[in-house]
């Protein structure tokens, strides 16, 4: 780090220093003698936190996971001693780079995300970086108020995060309508920070006269203000000319708010930052009003400039969301099957705004949005058409046309995939119809392709564009598009990032919206707070180049291993599939509202996400950070604790299916090995049932007496299960002895519509009962149930061990078993959620150049999907029912046909959510698991059942997840079949 000071008239120019000679292994060890939380050099947390959201990929020197507030100024003593650089990370969504950097990365996520009691005649409240903006607004609505920038990845994201990136989001107009600002710096209080070398100190709003006590004070704390006050003073004509005043400013610092008529607030002008100037410790936030009920209005355009020339009018009416999409994303999701329900509720148009209007009553937000739709139509410009939508449900599934960008269009189908780069520009709103056809007049000059949406209302356009990053000559174009993107945006008095920060993304192009004077003003504020430049160098100021330390680039050249599996949405190349996770972190969710991921949902480690996972086998293959290939001990411990509950393949935005390729990772990784001794005894489970069941007595009373535990020890059992008792009668023997006429393999039963009712082994074997219902159930809705008379399985268990090729042929046989009755169109009905999944998933991918398997593929249907398809008559009953989704029926067709089923008998029906119940198949039957396994099930499902009324139905389709109920509860719960076959 070279340092020149000069006169305080002249400027101070800070430059980060070479990484050369730092010595790891001592940095490591004196940050473990004085840290209380945890010191991660090893390969596999350095290749996680390699990545982010954005286009840039850099290996940390290592990460500290610090536990308390202490831990976090330890760091920065040791950082400062050994000369290392430090980088503040939140939840690694940045889409610009900020939270990649070779620099010892603190992670605040795990420990540090305390929310403080909210204040609500002030209006604040008091936050650790690691809170989860959506926590906090949890806590802030039971007061009526909300903390307006809400980012899409709010369910998940950290205020640190928020703070560093001055980020926006979806309702930051709840702030503009309540006086402040549509950034977190605008909504920000106060914040104590923490500098490289050792200051600790609150900031926030500063009078002269607290400046002039802070600079007698002398010391540190006081040059940091009189710094800052000859800078301001300097460089206050600059600020005011070339700062846009437009709500989504976000790129430079903001000095602006270093201005006498802006209070001098220094919080704020440490907001989005991005950690190049302090660490964040704590910050109090400002709260605004929270309208208790909501309406949407969706007003459909003939295009979306058109969009453009109305945003004054919309956003005149005081909406609390305003965003927009356009055809080409629209286009988009339908191509790629995501929302067709919710594409279809859009009214006539070309593009649409999704407009949410607030209000204490229903009747009040629906008054305000229809008052707007009726002045829109009166306009001599009207809308193509517009719906208002009341009901929270329906308002819930169309936002989910807006949230679902990101998976439609990183990854269209034949078509170039598409990257961050000019993603989150922003002008003047009233502008945005002329500079959306310029950007569109620019794309077409290159031949790029990208969707634009986002927050048009605040001036923000959002796009992944078809760069190729890969090529020297896609690069160059992609620095020239991006240089003349540049040029256009301020052109229209805009800036460079209206959300995603400048990372070093954009902080190259700095000069081109600020000029050289406040870029160099921007180099001095970083000297004031960071003088050693240590603190995420290449970062805003004196950055790296945006086509440097890409993820891809030209040197990217990944292993390519031929695969079991064909992964046909990746063109084959299972590189690209992992490379598909584009870091967004959804599966970082702590609610368990969604499935995905139940490991991290109780460790908090991000390892157990589907991106660290991700992450993990993309750096297997570059071969740079993991280098033992497929052998990777790193890769097995990450992919030992995937529950493959397929949570992923339906949560996951952009559809990373972990299950695959846990599958496929564990298919090489023992090949020409012996698996463990559980392996077997789970994975050919099909063929011990089936030995067994013809000694199902003598098996089942050795499963109860003292043999149990010798069984339990030998197959891998955890002692605390219960061992499976098989059926005294198979469903295929009740079947061929119930038939009323012997079937050939061929026949498809006399005048009454056929059906194939699987006999997979769980319910064929040990839960007959199980089966024997839903076949009774078909009969009475008048099919003629089919079965095949051999034993056949799916294999689903094989997967679980990468038993891949035994997997091939069971299907093979499968299809063989099957294909007179496939290829006559016969529905094939599952009771075992997870192996009619198999048909639906992972059948096409193991098995692709077979049409049959297609064929299977689009004709297989669960249980409760047949039933609601058909209208098959039920009997009526009433009372409460819980209904639990097994996961993997949630990811291939949901439980709505379940639910919808109940309600048809008369029950009052309560869809429990909270992730996976936590034993998913074999997995928590493992003695290395069950501790895991229980703690998953207490994130939702076992608790919701042990507080249901007594006389409540509990409905559970999967036999892990009625296993999971009954081990953790007092309860029983019925698969669908045996509640409607009991009530006839």
């Amino acid at each position: 780090m070279t340092l020149v000071r000069f006169p305080r008239s002249t400027r101070v120019v800070a430059r980060h220093a070479s990484d050369d000679g730092l010595d790891t292994g001592a940095l490591e060890a004196a940050l473990r003698e004085v840290v209380d939380g945890e010191v991660r050099f090893d390969a596999a947390t350095r290749a996680l936190y390699a990545n982010d959201g954005s286009n840039f990929r850099r290996v940390p020197i290592g990460v500290v996971i610090p536990r308390t507030i202490d831990d976090v100024v330890a760091v920065h003593e040791v950082c400062r001693r050994q000369g290392a650089p430090i980088l503040a990370r939140g939840c690694g969504t940045s889409l610009s780079g900020e939270t990649v950097n070779h620099a010892v990365v603190i992670d605040f996520t795990k420990h540090l995300h305390h929310i403080g009691d909210v204040d609500p005649d002030r209006r604040l409240v008091r936050v650790e970086p690691g809170a989860i903006n959506e926590q906090v607004n949890h806590a802030a609505v039971e007061h009526g108020l909300a903390f307006g920038p809400d980012p899409a990845t709010h369910a998940y994201c950290t205020i640190g995060g928020n703070i560093g990136n001055n980020s926006c989001g979806t309702h930051s107009l709840l702030s503009r309508l309540a006086g402040n600002g549509s950034r977190t710096s605008d909504n920000l209080e106060s914040m104590e920070v923490l500098t490289y070398d050792g200051v600790r100190l609150r900031v926030g709003p500063t009078s002269d006269a607290d400046i002039e006590r802070r600079i007698a004070e002398g010391g540190r704390v006081g040059q940091i203000y009189r710094d800052l006050r000859e800078l301001r003073d300097r460089y206050g004509d600059a600020i005011r000319k070339r700062f846009a005043p437009i709500p989504r400013r976000v790129s430079g610092y903001n000095l602006d708010e270093l201005l006498p008529e802006n209070g001098c607030n220094v919080a704020r002008a440490l907001a989005g930052t991005e950690g190049t100037c302090v660490t964040v410790l704590e910050a109090t936030l400002q709260l605004v009003p929270h309208p208790p009920e909501r309406s949407l209005l969706v007003i459909g355009y003939p295009d979306i400039y058109t969009v453009g020339r109305h945003l004054t009018e919309i956003v005149d009416a005081r909406p609390t969301a305003c965003e927009a999409i356009d055809h080409a994303l629209f286009h988009a999701e339908r191509e790629s099957g995501l929302n067709p329900s919710e594409l279809s509720l859009l009214p006539d148009g070309q593009a649409w705004v999704l407009v949410e209007m607030g209000g204490d009553t229903k009747a009040e937000a629906d008054d305000r949005a229809e008052e707007l739709r009726k002045r829109l139509a009166a306009s001599d410009d009207p809308p193509s058409g517009a719906s208002l939508f009341d009901d929270p449900d329906q308002e819930q599934r169309l936002w989910k046309v807006r949230e679902s960008a990101l998976a439609a269009e990183t990854f269209p189908q034949d078509e170039a995939d598409r990257w961050q780069g000019w993603e989150d520009s922003a002008v003047p709103p009233e502008r945005m119809g002329d500079y959306l056809r310029d950007l569109h007049g620019l794309l077409d000059d290159f031949g790029y392709h990208g969707a634009t949406y986002g927050h048009l209302a605040d001036g923000c356009v959002h796009s992944s564009i078809s760069f190729d990053l890969r090529t020297a000559g896609g690069l160059g174009d992609y620095r020239r598009f991006l240089e003349a993107a540049a040029d256009l945006v301020v052109s229209y008095g805009g800036s460079l990032s209206g959300e995603h920060g400048d990372g070093q993304q954009r902080a190259e192009l700095l000069p081109r919206m600020f000029g050289d004077e406040l870029v160099q003003a921007f180099r001095e504020f970083k000297a004031i707070w960071d003088p050693d430049g240590r603190m995420n160098p290449g970062k805003i100021v004196d950055p790296d180049r945006f086509d440097e330390h890409l993820k891809l680039g030209t040197a990217y050249n990944p292993s390519r291993p031929a695969t079991a599996f064909a992964y046909p949405d990746d063109h084959g190349d299972f590189a690209h599939a992992t490379l598909r996770c584009v870091g967004v972190g959804k599966c970082r969710t702590p609610e368990g509202v969604d499935v995905m991921c139940p490991s991290f949902s109780v460790l908090g480690e991000e390892q157990h996400t589907t991106r660290g996972r991700a992450h993990l086998l993309d750096a297997m293959l570059r071969g740079d950070v993991i280098t033992d290939g497929w052998r990777s001990q790193e890769v097995f411990d990450a992919l030992d604790l995937c529950l493959a509950c397929k949570g992923c393949t339906n949560d996951c935005p952009v559809n990373v299916d972990m299950p695959t390729y846990k599958a496929e990772f564990l298919h090489h990784h023992w090949a020409r090995r012996l698996r463990p001794r559980h392996a077997y005894a789970f994975g050919l489970i099909d063929q011990a049932a089936r030995v067994g069941s013809h000694a199902a007595t003598l098996y089942n009373i050795a499963a109860t007496s003292p043999l149990a535990s010798a069984i339990r020890s030998a197959g891998g059992v955890a002692p605390e299960r219960e061992l499976p008792k098989l059926a005294h009668t198979t469903l295929q023997r009740w079947h061929r002895r119930t038939t009323r006429k012997s079937r050939s393999a061929t026949h498809t039963g006399g005048d009454r519509p056929s059906v194939v009712l699987w006999p997979d082994t769980f319910n064929n074997y040990f839960h007959a009962d199980v089966g024997i219902a839903a076949a009774e159930v078909l009969d009475e809705g008048g099919f003629e149930v089919l079965m095949p008379r051999r034993h056949v399985c799916c294999g689903r268990p094989l997967y679980d061990y990468g038993f891949l090729d035994m997997a091939r042929r069971y299907l093979h046989h499968v299809l063989d078993e099957l294909r007179p009755w496939i290829r006559a169109g016969i529905p094939v009905v599952g009771i075992e959620p997870s192996c009619l999944a198999v048909f639906k998933d992972e059948l096409p991918k193991l098995v692709p150049h077979d049409d049959d398997a297609r064929r299977l593929a689009d004709n297989a249907m669960h249980f409760a999907e047949f039933v609601d398809r058909y209208e098959l008559p039920l009997p009526r009953r009433s009372g409460d029912a819980l209904l639990w989704g097994h996961c993997h029926q949630k990811a291939t067709g949901g439980i709505d046909p379940d639910a919808r089923v109940l309600a048809r008998m008369g029950y009052d029906v309560e869809t429990l959510t909270g992730g996976c119940c936590g034993l998913a198949g074999s997995w928590g039957y493992e003695a290395d698991h069950y501790d895991l396994s229980m703690a998953c099930g207490e994130q939702g499902v076992l608790p919701a059942v042990r507080a249901a009324a007594p006389d409540s139905l509990v409905v559970a389709n999967g036999f892990s997840c009625q296993t999971q109920i009954a081990t953790g509860t007092d309860r029983r719960a019925r698969h669908l079949a045996q509640v409607i076959n009991d009530a006839n």
